[in-house]
């Protein structure tokens, strides 16, 4: 008998990240859970997607044989574009990001530390295909959320008092979304406050899962 889940589903979970969305936003969304924002965009929000291979504009994901293999995002998902998409080289896209030109970045994450510290781009002695835009989106976007489940395959917390695995930048992360709870990051206190709990999550439960260091009250 398999016992009743508790916490928000991955579709839940990016519903509760684009409620932090907000009107005329450029957003660049990570790999995994991330990408599913886009089909939870608020009604009466206007958002603009950017890719770091050289999109700004994305469309929704195609319908079933509707796919152009040519039009991909970062993340090699097959996408559609819109009247306003734009198209150029992934320099344009990465001076756009360094630059500070992006609102809001959500990512997905493997740790993520008390003090803002994120790893999402590799596991040592486990092939990967690079960093990709990852460090320069948590260094040069005006806010990063991280979106990820709150424990691994193991039942082991991913949210650390350090990070363990190679980091991709530091105290960086404004926002944690997982399927437990959201945590705002209290600049004052240098240290994750509690916002928010998931549904069916008693706070005890939480805290039982949580490695971290987290303001409660």
């Amino acid at each position: 008998m398999s016992s009743e889940r508790i916490g928000w589903t991955r579709d839940q979970m990016a519903a509760r990240a684009a409620k932090e969305l907000q009107d005329g936003f450029y957003v660049n969304l990570g790999i995994g859970i991330p990408t599913l924002v886009a089909n939870h965009i608020p009604d009466g929000v206007d958002v603009t997607l950017q890719s770091e291979n050289g999109m700004l504009g994305m469309g929704p994901f195609p319908f079933e044989g509707e796919e152009d293999a040519d039009l991909i995002n970062a993340g090699k998902q097959t996408i559609t574009t819109l009247p306003k998409s734009s198209f150029f080289d992934s320099a344009t896209s990465f001076a756009m990001i360094r630059g500070g030109h992006i609102d809001l970045s959500i990512l997905g994450a493997m740790e993520v530390s008390e003090n803002g510290d994120i790893a999402n781009w590799m596991i040592p002695g486990k092939m990967v295909k690079g960093m990709g835009g990852a460090m320069d989106l948590v260094a040069g976007v005006k806010r990063c959320i991280a979106l990820f489940d709150h424990t691994n395959k193991r039942g082991e917390s991913k949210f650390l008092k350090a990070c363990t695995l190679p980091l991709t930048g530091q105290n960086c992360i404004d926002m944690i979304i997982t399927d437990l709870a959201v945590f705002e990051f209290d600049k004052t206190q240098k240290r994750f406050k509690l916002i928010e709990l998931a549904s069916s999550v008693s706070l005890d439960v939480l805290k039982s899962k949580t490695e971290a260091t987290v303001i409660y009250d």
